[in-house]
């Protein structure tokens, strides 16, 4: 048997789609949050999307591209983990929106907010809400 964790290699987490889709929508009663969706490693939203009557900008093709691309720059982040440690999340503030991910082990919550958001402080919010705390939160 290979000890994958010798070739650095992260076994795939098994998480229970349900109770993200329940964590995607306590995450959206956030008044600065237009979308949170849990993506697969391809970018295929698993849980959550948009906020009922809210709009994010892009269409549907475009928000399944903008997916794909978070989804692949995350997993690439992966590789640096070992000597800068883990990512806790990213943000992308944008004239119009702030576009920001956070990783959970294959998977990753994507979020669209409003552009005038404070990242930090919105951050430590949505980790507050995926049962994680802001010191511990890993990764892997």
């Amino acid at each position: 048997m290979v000890n994958t964790r010798i070739l650095g290699i992260v076994p795939e987490k098994k998480l229970d789609i349900s109770e993200y889709e329940q964590k995607c929508q306590d995450i959206l009663d956030d008044d600065e949050i237009r979308y949170a969706g849990l993506l697969d490693e391809f970018g295929t939203l698993l849980a959550g999307g948009h906020k009922p009557g809210m709009t994010i900008r892009l269409s549907e093709a475009q928000l399944e591209s903008v997916s794909k691309e978070l989804a692949s720059r995350v997993s690439k982040r992966k590789k640096f983990d070992e000597e800068l440690g883990h990512v806790k999340y990213s943000a992308s503030r944008r004239e119009h929106v702030v576009i920001m991910s956070f990783p959970i082990y294959d998977k990753v919550i994507m979020l669209v907010a409003e552009s005038n958001v404070n990242i930090d402080r919105l951050a430590f919010r949505v980790i507050s809400k995926l049962g994680r705390q802001w010191g511990e939160f890993v990764g892997e």
